[in-house]
């Protein structure tokens, strides 16, 4: 919604970035920057503190740091399970730069040390007409990986914010509000 475009220059300079990336890979003598796990890192830890830094502005330190709990229970029940969520939350939280940037690192180096084992296999042959399909394969990789980097740092994002809650739906009187 309207809520969600002020983080667009933001994702868009992620998606820009992280495609051209990957597209530098298949002009010859060139290697796709995402294929170096330094850049993957250093994309991934800036996604990370980016959304941190989103959830803390809106809500808070206390409620983003709170939203690890999970949902709210009755007392017995919260002695116990609260704590196993918030350490389960906590460390899938800390763990998302390692795995968006070894995902994204992975399949570029793969797609590059492909593309380099396959048309080297057989020279006369496999460096005449493969290397054309093998590059339409690189762009559909490109542009999926960039999907992919781009869509989790938007899901990211979307679980510490949320939209301004309007209470009338629809111009529908809401009943619980009394508005």
């Amino acid at each position: 919604g309207d809520h969600g475009f002020k983080y667009f220059p933001v994702l868009a300079t992620f998606a820009v970035l992280v495609l051209v990336s990957n597209l530098m890979g298949l002009f010859p003598l060139f290697m796709a920057p995402t294929a170096s796990v330094n850049v993957t890192f250093a994309l991934s830890i800036s996604s990370f503190v980016y959304y941190n830094y989103v959830g803390i502005h809106e809500n808070g330190i206390v409620k983003h740091i709170g939203h690890f709990a999970g949902p709210k229970l009755p007392l017995l029940m919260a002695i116990f399970i609260t704590p196993l969520i918030f350490s389960v939350e906590l460390i899938s939280s800390l763990i998302r730069p390692f795995t968006l940037g070894v995902r994204l690192f992975a399949n570029m180096f793969a797609d590059e040390k492909i593309f380099g084992e396959i048309t080297n296999l057989y020279p006369p042959v496999t460096q005449l007409l493969l290397p054309l399909l093998l590059t339409a394969l690189g762009v559909f990789v490109a542009f999926v990986q960039t999907l992919v980097f781009t869509l989790l740092s938007m899901i990211y994002i979307s679980e510490v914010t949320h939209a301004p809650h309007d209470h009338t739906h629809g111009g529908v009187h809401d009943e619980h509000t009394g508005e």
